[in-house]
């Protein structure tokens, strides 16, 4: 059966839901639904126009709902009132083909129905950038090879510090930080899980990231190239396909003993 959402805004004290969808472009979009009333919206979701979202639609076309998973809540670390929601796009009765969730749900069926399930992971990268977009926020981040800088890691102690305590609240398992290959670039990593799971929290990673750099004062961006002089943003992913509990993309010849 599935969670209710609003018995647990009760217990867990939260006043204010976020549900949300991802458009094409990776962009975050929400609604910030009171949980007065979020056992209506888990039945038949928030509305969105798609059209003013970056979907392949146009005015004409009908509202879409957003329907929240309650297996994705996450109340937020930083200001427990508000619990993150992503949510599955519906119209006119039908998922909606464009939304990124529902596709990667669509490959999750097909692997299903040949007995297995896909789980990944992400290496996130990201610049810590001045408020007004124009330059990296560190001026001592200056070394031609920058990538693993103790020294410039470490004058972001306080705020990659209280990115990773989240991630360790909300039981993502992280196990490492680091400077990355460009001047103001940073890495954090956390273990793999089903994919679709690692794909929530990788976009709520994203606005985590922001909201707590915008906290500290300063900007952060996933932008591919914000800076034509320094190596892009890149994410790795890690991806496996299992058969029950065996990995069948494991090469037992390459672990080392």
């Amino acid at each position: 059966m599935s969670k209710n959402l609003s018995k647990i805004s009760k217990e867990k004290k939260i006043k204010y839901f976020l549900i949300s969808f991802v458009d094409l472009f990776g962009v975050l979009r929400s609604k910030l639904v009171p949980a007065r009333a979020i056992q209506e919206m888990q039945k038949t979701g928030a509305g969105f126009a798609g059209f003013a979202a970056w979907l392949d639609m146009s005015p004409a076309d009908s509202d879409m709902f957003g329907v929240p998973d309650p297996e994705s809540l996450i109340q937020l670390p930083w200001n427990k009132e508000v619990g993150w929601l992503a949510s599955d796009l519906w119209m006119n009765g039908k998922p909606v083909e464009a939304s990124p969730r529902i596709m990667l749900k669509n490959q999750i069926k097909k692997l299903k129905k040949k007995g297995f399930i896909m789980k990944s992971g992400v290496e996130c990268e990201y610049f810590l950038i001045t408020p007004d977009g124009n330059s990296i926020a560190d001026p001592r981040d200056t070394q031609s090879k920058p990538c693993y800088d103790q020294s410039a890691l470490m004058r972001r102690y306080d705020l990659i510090k209280e990115i990773c305590d989240c991630m360790i609240e909300m039981g993502w398992g992280p196990y490492q930080n680091d400077h990355e290959d460009a001047n103001g670039q940073f890495e954090m990593n956390w273990d793999y899980d089903d994919c679709l799971i690692t794909a929530d929290r990788h976009t709520f990673f994203k606005f985590m990231v922001k909201t707590i750099s915008e906290k500290h004062g300063l900007r952060a961006t996933f932008m591919p190239k914000p800076f034509e002089n320094l190596t892009g943003n890149g994410c790795h992913a890690h991806i496996s396909v299992w058969d029950g509990k065996k990995n069948k993309f494991l090469d037992k010849s390459m672990i080392l003993v």
